[in-house]
């Protein structure tokens, strides 16, 4: 086939041209030399430098940055002059059984079958890119950043400092920063990329046991301590709806109060608490120590609730202690859960949860706020689900 008469070329050559003098980008495993074309571009040379080296895919079919036209593909075609065996294609021919039906490439039908089990079809991935997360799938939460390349890319975070002072110092745009913070980063495997980085940082991390341990014998006191007035249906009946209600108070904290983005003051202090509360959560979502949620922010928290429950129950004690215990074991199950959708394979209900929840952390920040169930979303409107974004063919 002709294509194979082109040479194959080094990512590390690739990744090298990107400068005014050779600049090369990719899409998927084609390379294109485009230093000719860099003084004709509508939007200046700079704009394409700041590509250089790198796969162009994503930001050429992102409508919101600027959809390219059909012109633009075909000064690709006229510049190819190679095909870069990637990271994702080079893990597909380790994998392989007929690794000379990938390389040299373009592969051949067979070794594009091959690719495309393994998620390299184009070299990069065959599911899109989400422009506002900059990943395709649950499978990159768990990629290893390079924290100094990481840096020097984006100006946010250095993940091998303390990350509260870099927000609080950094000077940063609460545009900038939403961008940043929702582009999730993976840490050293899954450990805890440092916060504070002085004697307060255990207290940042809570492991998962910690929630039910703390929480459970609170409500079964609570519930023993209803039980004592309460015939034991009315005490079903109201531990049922505080746990009901809980779903609801789920759903509207974490979009009204999480992600409260839009709403967010344009200042350090309003950014910082951002990401204590949650930011960090979407920012590092793979990490262990810091998924659930630590008893005293929980206490506080909480509290709003128990005098609401004593108020709207005012009637009988009792029963808002029931409805207040079966609220707070809805939380025990939501965090729970919400741990266990990052970390552990499930059985089949809990493995659509587990596909929701990730979706919402790598496709579409801005909806999918139920983490137990999607009920909320169905009646607010906020149920993911929304149409692909548009991905260029590059086989």
């Amino acid at each position: 086939m002709p294509g194979r008469t082109l040479p194959t070329i080094a990512q590390a050559e690739v990744a090298s041209r990107n400068t005014a003098k050779s600049c090369y980008v990719t899409l998927g495993t084609r390379v294109f030399d485009i230093t000719s074309f860099l003084d004709d571009h509508p939007g200046g040379g700079d704009l394409i430098l700041e590509y250089g080296g790198k796969d162009v895919t994503g930001i050429m079919a992102d409508e919101i940055s600027h959809a390219h036209s059909e012109a633009a593909y075909e000064v690709l075609e006229e510049n190819l002059v190679g095909f870069v065996a990637t990271e994702k294609v080079m893990d597909a021919v380790t994998e392989s059984q007929h690794p000379d039906a990938i390389v040299p490439l373009p592969p051949t039908k067979e070794g594009m079958t091959d690719l495309k089990s393994r998620g390299a079809a184009n070299g990069v991935a065959t599911k899109p890119i989400y422009t506002s997360t900059g990943m395709s799938s649950a499978e990159d939460l768990s990629v290893e950043t390079d924290a100094s390349t990481d840096y020097k890319t984006h100006k946010f975070i250095d993940l091998n400092r303390p990350m509260l002072l870099q927000v609080w110092n950094g000077g940063f745009s609460k545009q900038f920063y939403l961008e940043q913070v929702h582009r999730p980063r993976h840490y050293k495997g899954g450990d805890s990329a440092p916060l504070f980085g002085n004697f307060l940082e255990p207290l940042s991390k809570t492991p998962w046991w910690v929630v039910p341990s703390v929480w459970l014998p609170c409500v079964a006191y609570g519930t023993w301590y209803a039980s004592q007035a309460l015939p034991f249906p009315a005490l079903v009946a109201y531990w049922i709806l505080g746990l009901c209600i809980w779903t609801l108070v789920e759903y509207v904290l974490h979009r009204c109060l999480f992600h409260i983005d839009a709403y967010l003051p344009d200042n350090r202090v309003a950014l910082t608490a951002h990401f204590l509360l949650h930011g960090i959560h979407h920012y590092l979502p793979m990490d262990r120590l810091r998924l659930v949620m630590p008893p005293t922010l929980f206490l506080v928290l909480a509290t709003p609730f128990w005098y609401l429950a004593h108020t709207l129950f005012a009637y009988n004690l009792f029963a808002a202690k029931a409805v207040y215990c079966g609220g707070i074991f809805g939380y025990v199950c939501y965090d729970m859960t919400h741990y266990f959708l990052h970390h552990r394979n499930l059985p089949a209900y809990w493995r659509e949860l587990k596909k929701y929840h990730l979706e919402h952390h790598f496709k579409d920040y801005e909806n999918g706020f139920g983490v137990t169930s999607r009920f909320w979303d169905r009646v607010f409107g906020t149920e993911l689900g929304l149409p692909q974004p548009k991905v260029v063919k590059t086989s």
